[in-house]
């Protein structure tokens, strides 16, 4: 009867393989993979520096802009609004210190360590003080594009030092790790073709083992989500929890189409909440229309990145525009009827400025455009994560401005384990940046649960 135990055997084996990614290797250096020797596994303290010369040729590249006039009421309905972008140049060119920009980027240890063949940059953020007999829960967390690191500067110390903000009576406490995705930011760039988030979830994976950790809650919003879902769908047994402010779901299928069609009339009947339905309809204009006026760049860069990449990288100007447009109405819809777009009412020009600095100083937007090709080529029905389910703790926060929402119980097709999922009351895409504190609380409220399961 060997042939029947090899079978099952072989059933019980590929059942368990259904629900992980295959962890597999990268080499993203440049060349072959070297045949002899280890990679160095040193992690390297790491500064960020500047420079008279850098900062002149930002100057004189500055001064030179030639720009295009706006049309009269255009607002941000046309993209970004040429009048306001010469107020902003105006301040980026006589008051934005980046010298000073560049010290508070420094408050926080930064490091770099070879992955895979290529430099991985990441901050590291311990607590100042534990209190006695407390665990300090790692917390590994994502950015996405065209953000960065820094947009978890204000969200850091809340989880670090959570009893200094008032939050929490202190029974949760974090290390928290932010790493800059390859191609972005200090992290280098891939030199290969193929290096989608998978290989990046993998990477992220050993950056963790390297720090010493075995087991670790993500988080992530943006690519981030992307990246730690795949994360939690390689290797589940090294994350205790999943918690994201935005879902990607790419199966659609006849029994979505038909929970969409009756949620308008007969929510109850298909799971979706009285939040859901003003959050989701009238379903065309909110994830058709709205999606397609805010996803032109998704387009470019998912085909052709280079192409208009080279122009960005060239012109301060150019980036400055292309990247702060989404800062504008993927916080806020409306903002699109504002002359300045609204970006001042959530964020200062510095943060602005010194998320687009970051892009600008490591000349690393077409490596960051990369990714959406990387990703989006294949496709989605097909891709080794769009048939694992996420078997970790996860938990959702769903903010009223993001780009998409997804209803709990469409997000339970791929979630299996859905722990918290909180209806955000204000906020949008860029959700640790613009909200640190709602974000950090549900973080929190999200970590308790599962500490206490």
């Amino acid at each position: 009867d060997w042939p029947i135990s090899w079978m099952l055997v072989y059933w019980m084996r590929s059942r368990q393989k259904i629900k992980t990614i295959e962890i597999g290797d990268g080499w993203w250096g440049s060349g072959e993979r070297p045949l002899k020797g280890k990679e160095d596994e040193s992690i390297r303290p790491f500064k960020i520096e500047t420079s008279d010369k850098e900062i002149e040729d930002l100057h004189r590249r500055l001064e030179q802009a030639r720009y295009a006039p706006h049309l009269e009421g255009a607002a941000f309905h046309y993209g970004f609004n040429s009048s306001y972008l010469q107020k902003v140049v105006a301040y980026w060119r006589n008051q934005f210190d980046w010298r000073k920009q560049v010290e508070v980027l420094n408050k926080y240890a930064h490091f770099q360590t070879t992955i895979e063949g290529i430099n991985i940059h990441f901050i590291h953020v311990k607590p100042s003080y534990v209190p006695h007999g407390r665990a300090v829960q790692p917390l590994l967390m994502v950015h996405g594009w065209p953000g960065s690191f820094y947009e978890f500067y204000k969200i850091i110390p809340l989880l670090t030092e959570p009893a200094r903000h008032n939050l929490n009576e202190g029974d949760v406490v974090f290390e928290v790790i932010c790493p800059s995705i390859p191609g972005y930011g200090f992290s280098e760039a891939p030199h290969q073709k193929g290096f989608d988030s998978i290989a990046t979830a993998r990477i992220f994976h050993k950056l963790m083992n390297r720090l010493g950790f075995k087991e670790y809650y993500l988080q992530g919003g943006d690519w981030g989500s992307r990246i730690t879902t795949n994360m939690a769908q390689m290797l589940p047994q090294s994350v205790k929890g999943l918690h994201l402010n935005l879902i990607f779901i790419s199966r659609q299928g006849l029994r979505r189409m038909i929970s969409v069609m009756l949620g308008a009339y007969v929510p109850w009947l298909v799971g979706l909440t009285r939040e859901d339905v003003q959050r989701t309809y009238p379903f065309i204009q909110k994830n058709i229309y709205e999606l397609l006026r805010e996803s032109g760049y998704l387009h470019i860069q998912a085909t052709k990145p280079d192409t208009a990449g080279c122009g960005l990288n060239d012109s301060p100007v150019g980036l400055a525009a292309y990247i702060l447009e989404k800062f504008s109405t993927w916080t806020d819809k409306s903002f699109l009827h504002k002359d300045d777009g609204g970006l001042e009412s959530k964020y200062s020009l510095d943060e602005l400025l010194t998320n687009v600095m970051i892009y600008w100083v490591t000349s690393s937007i077409v490596s960051s455009m990369r990714f959406y090709k990387e990703n989006i080529s294949k496709d989605p029905g097909l891709t080794a994560d769009a048939r694992v389910g996420v078997y970790v703790p996860t938990g959702i926060a769903a903010f009223p401005q993001e780009l998409v929402h997804t209803p709990r119980v469409w997000a339970k097709d791929i979630f299996k384990n859905i722990i918290t999922y909180s209806y955000m009351p204000r906020g949008g895409h860029f959700a640790a940046f613009e909200e640190p504190k709602l974000l950090a609380q549900d973080i929190m409220h999200f970590v308790r649960k599962v500490e206490q399961l």
